[in-house]
């Protein structure tokens, strides 16, 4: 289709600003951050003298970033699955437990879902803490010692300590997803789900048959949101964890590396080499997750 005359003056004017903003504040730290990577700098020189790939073979001997890469690992594989599996089902329960209609009060449900999403990490870092607490004091061990148990260190077993975060992870992410999902679910024909109905489909083989399917799509940007979720996590392992990545680094992620290495350690190469590992992983990850979970459309 021919553009109308000045409209290209047009669309150039009207997409000039945010494209030099994005390039200033987006592409240009990443530029630097490469750069920096193949650099010795501590902070401090104006010219950074150049190592090449000294920082990445030092990478490659480093246990600590190993750890972290580890927890990434485990995080990657448990926060999607659980988040996604405990979202989905909350949202058809929602949407479809009681007939096409939903429940009664869904909308308020959803709220109370969504509302971990609405509290800022620090806060969540404080309840939770009271939540963890390793004395009877504490939420859990308090009903644990009513019933005899006797209180665990939740946050202060390496053993514990990461499984720990991950349920608060768990626990703020899942409000968000239902809500998506629950939205996904009412944009389903109600004549597809009344036709599965009368030709006599269970509640299982409903969610299976026909939900899911028509709702890959939106799983499908959920599980690479969640992914790149579970490369982060530095804001909660900082709030929550003991001594910020413990005990003795069960708890320590990669973003939390950085920042110690560099405004620490004052080892800005290293911990841009680090950035860049990161870069690499998130990006691999989503390329992946969207190849492998490619599915032909359906249109409805």
């Amino acid at each position: 289709m021919k553009m109308p005359r000045g409209g290209a003056r047009f669309v150039i004017g009207f997409l000039a600003l945010p494209v030099i903003l994005y390039v200033v504040f987006v592409i240009a730290p990443y530029l630097q951050a490469f750069y920096l990577a193949f650099t010795d700098w501590r902070g401090v020189s104006a010219s950074p003298k150049f190592s090449g790939f000294d920082n990445f073979t030092k990478l490659l001997g480093d246990p600590t970033f190993w750890t972290a890469v580890g927890h990434h690992v485990v995080l990657l594989l448990v926060l999607p699955l659980a988040t996604l599996a405990i979202a989905l089902f909350f949202a058809f329960l929602l949407n479809m437990g009681s007939g096409t209609k939903g429940v009664r009060g869904s909308k308020f449900y959803q709220a109370v879902f969504f509302f971990p999403q609405v509290l800022a990490v620090a806060v969540i870092g404080v309840l939770f803490q009271a939540v963890y607490r390793p004395d009877q004091g504490g939420v859990l061990n308090g009903l644990l010692d009513l019933v005899g148990i006797e209180p665990i260190g939740w946050l202060t077993k390496p053993s514990l300590a990461l499984w720990s975060l991950i349920a608060v992870l768990v626990w703020q992410a899942v409000g968000f997803y239902v809500v998506l999902f629950a939205a996904g679910m009412a944009n389903i024909p109600r004549e597809v789900i009344e036709a599965a109905e009368i030709d006599g489909c269970g509640r299982a083989r409903m969610f299976f048959q026909i939900t899911l399917p028509l709702l890959w799509d939106t799983v499908q940007v959920a599980w690479v949101y969640l992914g790149i979720a579970a490369f982060d996590g530095f804001a909660l392992v900082a709030t929550l964890s003991v001594d910020r990545g413990g005990p003795d680094q069960s708890t320590t992620v990669l973003p939390l590396e950085i920042w110690r290495t560099a405004f620490t350690f004052s080892k800005f190469g290293y911990a841009s080499a680090m950035g860049v590992a990161l870069f690499v992983l998130s990006l691999t990850f989503a390329v992946l997750t969207l190849r492998v979970t490619r599915r032909e459309r359906i249109e409805f």
